[in-house]
């Protein structure tokens, strides 16, 4: 069966914007010459220079340019759609690369310029990205836009953009001044571009998905919008306000199963009545309730993957059977159940891949847990201390088993580590790291922009790496793209980092200083488990208030 994101429909769409696509950049190179012409009469010596050889080579290489940015875009377009046309295969894991790749501070400029094409792109083309994508979405059948289906992103074309620069016969720091010459037009001709696609489908008579109204059998929306305050409601009042079961005027109130659950395939495995059903305390069958609902918010969140969802589900009975003898269930910071959720889930996203071997045995050892757990008849904190410690104790185990695999390429960071302190790095086979003795030839516009980081910030910098420890988690830019990584070594001089991909066995090795020149300038942070019960907790309080309102 031919996937949706294949259909005829969707292909003419994706033939069109790449005929239209060397026109566009033709205008592009016209605004970047023209703007860069007009700055000739205020520049002087190695500026005037700098600026001088790149209009020569624009003028000179404008063929190779348009093919190049052409050939970047048709590339990442039928790479996307040939994963889409293969069930199972990783994006990441085809995107990425397999051998380590040595990043130092002349890349990290570069991506330092593409993160700003793709901010300035998407700041001037919000509204027409958005509009555009529910069209897309419209083709290929997801009415609840779970995906964005465009493969015409604002990455897409800024990555296109740098791999043209990198054809100028020049040197990177000129081709970096052109790259970041190239943003502002070419983010306005793409709010233009984005805007005529839509009319283009609409005149096909395509009806964009979020014109249309899906039921479900909830009477909601599948992935609807999340509460996004960071406030986190305490348990212990919360349960205050809970309905109780069994305080109906007829004696009874039976829940139905939650709707959310149900279309996810989950089966709730006790009803909240069954289990309050011999306590005599009403603030103990609040507590059931409260429990309950925090699960079925949890396992309906848009934040957890399905897969992980369908095996929480299996904690609800045992939880609510839980909250009849633990009050200190309602801790929701420190409880080990809410951490052993909260770690699962988080460790999960770190590898989005379903079909990832680390992921498959990730859920095979937390089923295994979960099953255990749900065994027991008599339910104790005690017992989810353990289920938390297990967990620990695999991702320990697995870390091991990453860092035993490479070896080889640890030890040969080690070498470079140690070379790191007796001698300046290796130069570069381009054009060398951008150290402070090069400035006299970086462009003035180049320092304006921050390229260059200031002493705070260094400091800054530097005190955020030697908090980081062996196996966290860090977002990364690089290649053009926001990567989740994990910190699986750091030379003793801290010369060299190393980072291992979340969903496939890439590795990154950063040096030191370009690590820092990515943490100036916002590219780079350390990942915090997310507090699912928090989340979840946030969404009662609201059901909760609206049902008292009505």
């Amino acid at each position: 069966m031919r996937p949706p994101a294949l259909s005829p429909q969707f292909q003419q769409f994706v033939d069109d914007e790449l005929l239209r696509a060397p026109m566009l950049y033709d205008r592009v190179l016209e605004a970047v010459f023209d703007r860069t012409r007009r700055s000739l009469a205020g520049l002087h010596g190695a500026q005037l220079n700098t600026v001088g050889d790149l209009l020569r080579a624009i003028q000179a290489q404008r063929q190779r340019l348009s093919e190049y940015f052409v050939h970047s875009l048709r590339d990442q377009v039928q790479a996307e759609l040939r994963l889409a046309s293969l069930p199972g295969a990783g994006a990441a894991d085809a995107l990425r690369p397999k051998a380590l790749a040595l990043v130092d501070e002349e890349e990290v400029a570069a991506e330092v310029e593409l993160s700003h094409a793709i901010e300035a792109i998407k700041d001037n083309a919000e509204y027409e990205l958005r509009e555009l994508q529910t069209y897309v979405a419209a083709i290929v059948g997801d009415l609840d836009m779970s995906t964005d289906h465009n493969p015409f992103r604002p990455a897409t074309f800024a990555r296109a953009a740098w791999a043209a620069a990198q054809a100028l016969p020049l040197s990177r720091t000129h081709q970096i001044a052109f790259m970041r010459e190239c943003s502002a037009p070419l983010a306005q001709l793409l709010r233009t571009s984005y805007a005529a696609s839509t009319t283009r489908l609409e005149a096909q008579g395509v009806e964009p998905a979020t014109h249309r109204t899906l039921i479900l059998p909830s009477g909601s929306r599948v992935g609807g919008r999340s509460v996004t305050t960071t406030f986190s409601p305490d348990l212990r009042r919360m349960r205050e306000t809970m309905p109780a079961p069994l305080d109906t005027a007829h004696g009874e109130r039976l829940p139905a199963a939650p709707a959310a659950a149900l279309r996810a395939g989950i089966e709730p495995l006790e009803h909240w009545h069954d289990v309050a059903r011999g306590s005599t305390q009403r603030a103990d069958r609040q507590a059931v309730e409260l429990v309950g609902r925090l699960f079925e918010a949890m396992i309906t969140n848009k934040r957890v993957p399905q897969d992980v969802a369908l095996l929480v589900s299996g904690l609800r009975g045992p939880a609510m059977r839980l909250a009849l003898h633990e009050r200190s269930l309602l801790d929701q910071d420190q409880h080990p159940l809410w951490r052993f959720i909260n770690q699962l889930v988080f460790v999960a996203s770190m590898s989005p891949e379903a079909g990832d071997p680390e992921r498959r045995a990730l859920l095979r050892t937390a089923k295994a847990t979960i099953e255990q757990l749900a065994s027991e008849s008599v339910q104790t904190t005690s017992l989810y201390r353990w289920a938390w410690e297990r967990l620990q104790a695999y991702l320990a185990k697995r870390l091991e088993r990453r860092l035993a695999a490479l070896a080889s390429q640890i030890a040969t960071l080690q070498k470079a580590d140690a070379r790191s302190e007796r001698r300046e790095a290796a130069p570069s086979t381009l054009s060398g790291p951008l150290e402070g003795h090069q400035l006299d030839t970086v462009p003035a516009d180049m320092m304006a922009s921050g390229l260059v980081p200031h002493a705070d910030a260094t400091d800054a910098a530097q005190a955020w790496l030697d908090s980081l420890a062996l196996g966290d988690w860090v977002r990364l830019f690089l290649n053009g793209r926001w990567l989740q990584v994990q910190l699986l070594w750091r030379g003793e001089r801290q010369g060299h980092v190393l980072f291992g991909d979340g969903a496939s066995d890439a590795t990154w090795a950063v040096r030191r200083s370009a690590l820092l020149l990515l943490h100036g300038h916002g590219l780079v942070k350390t990942l915090r488990v997310r507090s699912i019960v928090g989340t979840a907790a946030q969404r009662v309080q609201q059901d909760v208030a609206t049902e008292k309102a009505a």
